[in-house]
């Protein structure tokens, strides 16, 4: 396909050593070879050799803007698989500016978000999960992410979704084949023979849809608030996972009183922490406040890490927390182990059900522990770099969902006896589902969308 020219900053906008502005399209050299002054006098980018570097300068008309370096790639062998430029400037805010209002004074347009992946995809460099996974790559927060991100860029997901549709095709055209030349094709016994692929298939995405949530985790991070009565050591906790003070720890009952967030990396998960307010019964309107949204956030977590001090007796305001764990992933910090015990590990046991680590926050005793028991809590097995397929885009997760759902519709049709034309409505069904995962058949508006979350440049 050919389409306009484009150009964006594909670095950040800071005063950094160097700043790229990346050119695509039909007229991408033509362009650059208007601003761009070689070093060797006379050198043109149309004359040279594609995947070479070249070193001169950036002018605007008669003036000056930059010395550059300029990368020249030509199409197909492109990031968007048509001839771009990538120039490479110096980092500072207003020369990088200046550069692409040059680029685009002589010919270019500025890009959308998100545009040159839009072209590789549009041009088949790559399909729609791979377009997903470069996003991801980005926005990736932990190493598992990232890990994973790089395999569905790779074309883990691309090449699991074309193996499936591949099987569903073949009986799709079977089936209608058979019923086109009856005389010429037996469908005798066929149902068994369906059965048997459809279980198979059915068995993939299965795995596929449990191991989302892996993936979703592994993407975003678990969200994680951190409950308890004042001063039983909630803040201290996050000082210590997170690696600094970052809550005020007073020996005053009540010091927090607002929502303390933090991302923290824990064995390779992220957590997006919570730090609240103490739970208790209060006259204090502030202090009341904060208890509220303390309940609020604890409802919403996917995690509830409740902090109970390990040297004096729980009361009611233990019991209202306690009430709120039920049914939710939870794991009880027993803290201050290194005083004289008046609750223990046994009777939080009997009173929760839940697991209970003792630790001392003070002395840094049983931290290694929490870290394990929540890695455990959330990861199914050991998540590494294999051949392994984590899906983390909840759009991919929907359209496996509904593949999954139509296959049901098959197996049922089978055992119910019912011509097989039922049967190949719902397989079409099942492998439409998975094209979109991968970006066949879709429709502009949702390619459009899916992109505009990009980040400028890329």
């Amino acid at each position: 396909m050919k389409w306009d020219t484009i150009a964006a900053i594909a670095t950040a906008m800071s005063n950094s050593g160097i700043g790229i502005v990346r050119v695509s399209g039909e007229n991408a050299v033509e362009i650059v070879d208007k601003i761009f002054k070689s070093a060797k006098k006379n050198k043109k980018l149309s004359e040279v050799d594609t995947h070479t570097i070249h070193y001169g300068h950036i002018y605007d008309g008669d003036e000056m803007i930059d010395e550059v370096m300029v990368v020249l790639m030509k199409g197909p062998n492109s990031y968007t698989r048509e001839d771009s430029v990538e120039i490479d400037c110096h980092g500072g805010i207003l020369v990088v500016q200046r550069v692409l209002e040059t680029v685009i004074k002589n010919g270019a347009r500025c890009a959308e978000p998100g545009e040159f992946t839009k072209r590789a995809f549009l041009n088949g460099r790559i399909d729609l999960s791979q377009a997903e996974a470069v996003i991801d790559v980005i926005n990736s927060k932990n190493n598992f992410a990232l890990k994973n991100s790089l395999n569905q860029l790779k074309g883990s997901v691309q090449s699991k979704i074309k193996n499936i549709r591949e099987r569903l095709i073949y009986h799709i055209a079977f089936i209608e084949s058979a019923l086109d030349d009856p005389e010429h094709i037996s469908l005798d016994g066929y149902s068994d023979e369906l059965t048997v692929v459809v279980d198979e298939v059915m068995q993939e995405l299965e795995q596929l849809l449990e191991r989302a949530d892996d993936g979703k985790i592994l993407k975003e991070g678990i969200k994680t608030v951190i409950v308890g009565k004042p001063n039983v050591g909630k803040s201290s906790l996050l000082n210590h996972l997170v690696g600094e003070d970052r809550a005020i720890v007073t020996n005053i009952a009540g010091t927090t009183r607002d929502i303390i967030e933090e991302n923290i990396n824990l064995r390779g998960v992220s957590l997006n922490i919570i730090d609240t307010a103490g739970i208790r019964d209060t006259d204090d309107v502030v202090e009341k406040i904060g208890v509220e949204k303390s309940i609020q956030y604890a409802n919403d977590a996917d995690l509830i890490i409740y902090v109970v001090d390990s040297s004096t007796k729980l009361d009611e305001n233990d019991e209202q927390i306690i009430e709120m764990l039920k049914g939710r992933k939870a794991v009880i910090i027993l803290n201050k182990t290194d005083l004289d015990m008046v609750t223990t590990e046994d009777m939080l046991i009997k009173k929760t059900e839940n697991f209970v680590i003792p630790v001392s926050v003070k002395e840094n005793k049983g931290i290694d522990l929490l870290e394990k028991t929540i890695q455990n809590m959330f990861i199914k097995g050991t998540v590494e770099l294999n051949d392994e397929v984590y899906i983390t885009n909840i759009r991919q997760k929907s359209l496996i969902s509904n593949a999954f759902e139509s296959l049901k519709l098959v197996k049922n049709s089978i055992m119910d006896d019912m011509p097989e034309d039922f049967y190949s409505i719902d397989l079409m069904d099942a492998y439409e589902s998975l094209g979109q995962v991968i970006g066949e058949a879709m429709e502009d508006d949702l390619v459009n969308q899916i992109f505009s979350k990009f980040c400028m440049g890329k």
